[in-house]
């Protein structure tokens, strides 16, 4: 296997080291790597109040106070007083196959399924990104996540929605407790392609019903129009004037548990998705809002759309 040169190595003159020479340095160097447990909680906090100030979107800084907080629980309950590369391996392994233990992952026993692979790579990204962070601040002199391969991602070409499975989805959300929310949903994603985060922020004045268009705001607060057809006008329209609201409240809210009235959240949205696809019975494709992504794509392509657009 090849050998990575470490972050510390910075001028020309480092790397003509000899190989004998950083072989016997790289096993010190990288036994000094590591962060004492009560310090590392004091800077994940520092790490995310840098997030804030850097105007990171609320779902970025959202993960990785989860990745923080789920790094301090496995080393608190290995009962380690560091965190080395050692212990951001066991981590990872953790993240991996913690489904497998009988108390679930993270001691919870309605996590029994493996992650995505994109999921555990996304993991491995925000720890590198702390320990970057902590280098960049003088914390320690390299991350220890250098000497960590990242996880594999294996390609995965999501089937878009056939037009009989788009039908589907549409009768089921008339059939469910919520229709006209529902159908409004799933006819705004299909025209608009908005990410589920994208659609779950959308406020009432966000969306010019007259002119078939919404505002919304994307990765890195980016401003953007998306469009949408006559059908998906009405729906919304049909589904308005059901429950009047202000121009600065949601669009789209939640009807059920305790955000019941409030914004659809991101993982409400993606069970909303997943029970309508069960009550469709589709099972070749993965139901789920980044579908519905793939699905305009494909459509706005094959309808003559630009493809750098």
């Amino acid at each position: 296997m090849k050998k990575r040169t470490p972050a510390f190595v910075n001028s020309k003159a480092d790397l003509k080291l000899s190989s004998d020479a950083f072989k016997a340095g790289e096993a010190t160097s990288r036994a000094a790597l590591f962060v004492s447990v009560p310090d590392l909680k004091h800077h994940l906090q520092d790490w995310l109040y840098d997030c804030q100030f850097r105007q990171h979107s609320p779902r970025t800084t959202e993960f990785r106070q989860h990745t923080g907080e789920k790094l301090i629980w496995f080393l608190e309950r290995q009962k380690c007083d560091r965190c080395s590369v050692v212990e951001l391996r066991q981590f990872l392994a953790y993240v991996a196959n913690g489904h497998l233990e009988a108390g679930g992952r993270w001691g919870n026993p309605n996590m029994k399924r493996p992650v995505r692979p994109a999921t555990l790579h996304r993991y491995y990204r925000e720890l590198r990104t702390l320990f970057s962070w902590m280098v960049t601040e003088d914390i320690i002199p390299a991350s220890p996540v250098d000497w960590i391969s990242p996880p594999k991602i294996p390609s995965e070409q999501i089937q878009p929605f056939t037009a009989d499975q788009q039908n589907a989805l549409l009768n089921a959300s008339r059939r469910s407790t919520h229709p006209r929310r529902d159908e409004a949903i799933v006819l705004f994603l299909l025209d608009t392609g908005a990410r589920a985060s994208e659609s779950c922020s959308q406020r009432l004045g966000d969306v010019d019903l007259q002119g078939q268009r919404a505002t919304i705001i994307g990765k890195g607060n980016k401003r953007r129009t998306v469009f949408f057809g006559r059908r998906t006008a009405k729906a919304l329209w049909q589904y308005l004037r059901e429950e009047p609201r202000g121009d600065d409240q949601p669009i789209f809210l939640a009807d059920r548990g305790n955000d019941a009235g409030e914004a659809l959240t991101r993982i409400g949205l993606l069970r909303l998705i997943q029970r309508l696809g069960k009550t469709s019975h589709i099972q070749a494709t993965r139901c789920s809002p980044h579908t519905f992504r793939h699905t305009f794509a494909v459509e706005f392509l094959r309808n003559g759309g630009n493809v750098f657009s």
